[in-house]
């Protein structure tokens, strides 16, 4: 059997970035590499395919169907949709599934690449969250943490306590996307609570032109309808912003990030008027809900689409940081850049000595 990596974290860590960093690296050594990602994300209605899939095709020149390389696709009402009576035999035959895709991609490579869902717990339901299948395939975990504040790296913690805990295999911890602002904080703390547990192999600024995706690309990932501005669907978004509070203080917090999606509901015209008073890139409107039709000629007057969606806000959310910290494989230019990261501030020794044995 190959080595076995499984590269998990939580959504937006860039999971996906590092699986195609690893797969050339030790492809430049030598080695026969395969990429699997057992549980994909369907991100709107009907869509059956991880997004991720295509690309890493394409990238890694990979042969395999899409139902091998990513076999199971969960949206999120993947488990309410079955009744209690079948969800024992539903696990079996995902478990079955799962397992078939691991053998036909672990013959012939040296390296099996896996990469874990949208967060780690992601598909506990039916007994194929992250830290179950690594003990089931016996794979070594490699976590990617994106800390963009203190309450996101205790999540990652809280991830990484869980590993060791089931006492699964840790090869240590990747710091991933570290904005200026968080690196010597990522250096100097967090770096050093993480020691306490497991090793650090290193840490990557924040690149946004590793996966700057545009106002498309968040409409192709979330569906729903364009409102107004779809001639300028090609405008670039660098952050997301989420509209809850009050309309007092608003405008500080929009002020924050330019270029930038805001998300809030279709009934807080309010919001997406003041959003677009700012550096916006894009409105996306949650709940299904249409908004003041000031909303929308505003929109138009300054080149701004407005989408309209039927996920409430937190699933919107989850769907675009996926988008977000997406690689392009078209976006040659990019993808020599995280190379050039991964050898400056990486120290992979741990990946090669594990393959090796």
């Amino acid at each position: 059997m190959p080595a076995c990596i499984y590269i998990y974290g939580m959504a937006g860590s860039g999971k996906t970035a590092m699986a195609l960093a690893l797969a050339n690296e030790l492809q430049n050594k030598g080695y026969g590499v395969n990429y699997f990602k057992p549980k994909g994300l369907q991100t709107s209605p009907g869509k059956k395919e991880d997004d991720d899939i295509p690309v890493m095709k394409k990238i890694l020149s990979l042969s395999f169907s899409s139902k091998v390389l990513s076999p199971v696709t969960l949206n999120s009402f993947y488990l309410s949709s079955a009744s209690l009576e079948s969800i024992e035999v539903s696990r079996e035959e995902t478990q079955k599934k799962l397992d078939y895709a691991y053998q036909t991609l672990s013959e012939d490579c040296d390296v099996l690449l896996i990469e874990g869902g949208i967060n780690p717990y992601l598909g506990i339901g039916n007994k194929i969250d992250d830290f179950s299948l690594a003990r089931h395939w016996n794979a070594v975990m490699l976590q990617i943490i994106k800390a963009d504040d203190d309450f996101e790296f205790d999540q990652a913690l809280g991830y990484l306590d869980t590993a060791i805990s089931k006492e699964l295999t840790a090869m240590g911890c990747i710091f991933n996307n570290v904005t200026k602002e968080q690196w010597d904080t990522t250096l100097h703390l967090y770096n050093n609570i993480v020691k306490e547990k497991t090793r650090v192999l290193g840490a990557l600024p924040r690149r946004t032109e590793l996966a700057t995706p545009t106002a498309q690309e968040f409409y192709q990932a979330l569906g729903g309808e364009i409102l107004a501005g779809e001639e300028h669907l090609n405008r670039k978004i660098e952050n997301v912003m989420v509209g809850t509070m009050n309309i007092e203080t608003a405008l500080s917090y929009l002020r924050r990030s330019a270029n930038k999606a805001v998300i809030t509901g279709g009934d807080r015209s309010d919001m997406a008027l003041m959003a677009m008073e700012t550096s916006t890139s894009a409105i996306i409107l949650t709940g299904g809900l249409y908004p003041d039709v000031k909303v929308l000629a505003r929109a138009e007057e300054k080149n701004i689409p407005v989408l309209l969606v039927h996920y409430d806000t937190f699933n919107t959310v989850e769907n675009l940081s996926h988008v977000f910290h997406s690689i392009h494989s078209d976006n040659e230019e990019a993808i020599n850049l995280l190379h050039q990261d991964v050898k400056k501030y990486l120290d992979l020794s741990p990946v090669h000595q594990y393959v090796q044995e």
